[in-house]
C-alpha cells in the first residue's frame, strides 16, 4: 500500500508549517543579540504569517475532487497526523530556536539559515507532490512551491542589500 495525499491535505500541512515558522522566528527575535537582527527576524515572522494566509486562500480555491479524502477517517485522526507531520519537517516545533541561532552570529547568518529552511520546505513539498495523484490536485502544489521560491528571492535580496 502506498501513501497518497490530496491537495487539501498538503495545503493543511503548508499552513501549519507557516505557523511553525512564524512561531520559530518570533522566538528567535526574543533571543537576538541586537535590535536590528530582532527586527529583521520579526519581518521573517510576518512573511510566514502572510504565507499562511496565501496558502489558506489557495486552499479555499480547491475543487471538491481536490479535497476528496484519501482514507476513511471516522475518528478525525487525519488532521492530527497531518499536524504531526508538519511539526517535524522544516520548522521542527520540538527544536529550540536558540540551538540554531547560537551558530548564527550575524544578520547574514540568520538570513542564510532562513534561506536554508525555505529550501528545505521546497524539498518537502516536492516530495509530497509525488504522493498526490493528478486528479486530486497535484498541479496545485506548484503554487506552494512557487511561493517558497519567492520567499527565497526576498531573503536573497535582503542579503544583497547588506
Amino acid at each position: 500500500m502506498s501513501i497518497r495525499y490530496n491537495a487539501d491535505e498538503v495545503f493543511e500541512m503548508a499552513e501549519q508549517i507557516e505557523r511553525n515558522g512564524a512561531k520559530f522566528y518570533r522566538r528567535a527575535a526574543e533571543l537576538a543579540s541586537d535590535s536590528s537582527t530582532s527586527e529583521m527576524v520579526l519581518e521573517l515572522a510576518a512573511m510566514e504569517d502572510d504565507h499562511e494566509k496565501t496558502f489558506a486562500e489557495m486552499r479555499r480555491d480547491l475543487s471538491e475532487q481536490e479535497r476528496k479524502p484519501m482514507v476513511f477517517d471516522p475518528d478525525d485522526e487525519l488532521a492530527l497526523y497531518l499536524q504531526a507531520m508538519a511539526d517535524k519537517h522544516v520548522f521542527n516545533v520540538g527544536e529550540d530556536p536558540s540551538d540554531r541561532l547560537s551558530a548564527a552570529q550575524s544578520r547574514d547568518d540568520v538570513l542564510r539559515m532562513a534561506i536554508g529552511l525555505e529550501k528545505d520546505s521546497i524539498v518537502f513539498y516536492l516530495g509530497l507532490k509525488a504522493l498526490v495523484p493528478e486528479r486530486l490536485g497535484k498541479g496545485r502544489l506548484d503554487g506552494i512551491i512557487q511561493e517558497e521560491y519567492g520567499h527565497i528571492n526576498v531573503l536573497s535580496g535582503k542579503m544583497a542589500r547588506v
